[in-house]
C-alpha cells in the first residue's frame, strides 16, 4: 500500500518541489519561532527539555503525516476533509490579525512544564498536518498514487532537513519580513481551493448529482506564481527589523534548538 515510484520530472513536477520547499521551509521555521516562545513562561532550567520533546514530536508526527498521506490519497471524501481544513487554516490566519508566535504564547502560558510538552506536541501536529495535505493537494490529478505519495515523501523529507539545517535562512525572512507568513497562508488558502475542486471531481464520478468541476492547470500556477510574486513586493516594504538583528535572533532560535537536542538527555527531565 505503501509502494513508492519516482514521477517524471516535467516541468510541473519542479514547480511542485519548488512550492513544497517554500512553504516547508516558512512552515518550519515559523514552527520553530512558536515553539521557542511557547517554553519562555517555564524555569530557565527545564526550557531545553521542553523544546526537546517538541523537536522529537515534530520528527514522530511528521512520519506518521507521510503513512497517513497514503490514505488521503485513496479515498476522495479525506481529501475533501483536508481541501476543508487547509481553508479554515487560511481564513483563520487572516482573520486572528496576529502572529502564531503570539497565539502559541497565550495558549501556554500559566502551563506547567509537561502540559507544555503536550500542548508542544499538539502545534506539531498542526504543522506537520498543514504541510503533508499541501503536498497531497499539489499533486496532479491523474498522477499515479505511487508517484503522488513519493512526492509527499520528499516534502516530508525537506521539511525535516529545513528544520534543521536552513532554519536561520527561513527564520532571519520570518524576522524581518513577518507577513512572509501571510504569503505561506495565502498559498496554502489556494492550494485548499485546488484540493477542493479536484474533490469534487472525483465525488463526481461516483454521485453524478455533485457538479463537476475544473481548475484548469496553468490558471492553477499562474495564480500561485501571483500570490508569491505580489505577496513577496507587499511583504519587504516594511521590514520589522535590520538585516542583522533579524541575523542574530534567528542564529539565536537555532542556537537554543542545537543545545536542547544534546542537553534533553542529563538530568531528570522535569528539572525537580
Amino acid at each position: 500500500m505503501f509502494g513508492l515510484e519516482m514521477p517524471p520530472l516535467t516541468a510541473e513536477t519542479w514547480a511542485i518541489l519548488g512550492t513544497l520547499v517554500l512553504l516547508e521551509g516558512l512552515l518550519s521555521a515559523d514552527n520553530a519561532l512558536v515553539l521557542a516562545v511557547m517554553v519562555r513562561h517555564l524555569a530557565v532550567g527545564v526550557q531545553r527539555k521542553a523544546l526537546a520533546y517538541g523537536i522529537g514530536g515534530a520528527v514522530v508526527l511528521r512520519i506518521l503525516g507521510v503513512l497517513l498521506a497514503a490514505f488521503i490519497l485513496e479515498y476522495w471524501w479525506l481529501r475533501a476533509f483536508g481541501a476543508l481544513y487547509l481553508a479554515y487554516l487560511a481564513v483563520s490566519h487572516f482573520l486572528k490579525h496576529r502572529t502564531s508566535g503570539e497565539d502559541g504564547e497565550q495558549k501556554a502560558r500559566g502551563r506547567g512544564f509537561w502540559p507544555t510538552v503536550v500542548l508542544l506536541n499538539l502545534t506539531d501536529l498542526a504543522f506537520s498536518v498543514d504541510s503533508i495535505l499541501a503536498g497531497v493537494a499539489l499533486i496532479p490529478a491523474g498522477m499515479p498514487r505511487e508517484q503522488g505519495l513519493t512526492i509527499v515523501v520528499i516534502g516530508g523529507i525537506v521539511g525535516l532537513i529545513l528544520m534543521r539545517f536552513a532554519a536561520t535562512i527561513f527564520l532571519r525572512v520570518l524576522n524581518r519580513y513577518p507577513a512572509f507568513d501571510n504569503v505561506a497562508y495565502a498559498l496554502v488558502g489556494w492550494i485548499a481551493v485546488k484540493l477542493g475542486v479536484e474533490t469534487l471531481e472525483a465525488a463526481h464520478e461516483i454521485y453524478p448529482a455533485v457538479p463537476a468541476l475544473h481548475l484548469p492547470t496553468p490558471l492553477f500556477w499562474g495564480v500561485m506564481a501571483a500570490i508569491a510574486v505580489i505577496g513577496s513586493f507587499l511583504a519587504t516594504r516594511r521590514p520589522a527589523m535590520t538585516g542583522t538583528q533579524a541575523e542574530v535572533e534567528a542564529e539565536r532560535v537555532v542556537h537554543n534548538m542545537d543545545e536542547m537536542v544534546t542537553d534533553a538527555a542529563d538530568g531528570r527531565i522535569d528539572g525537580r
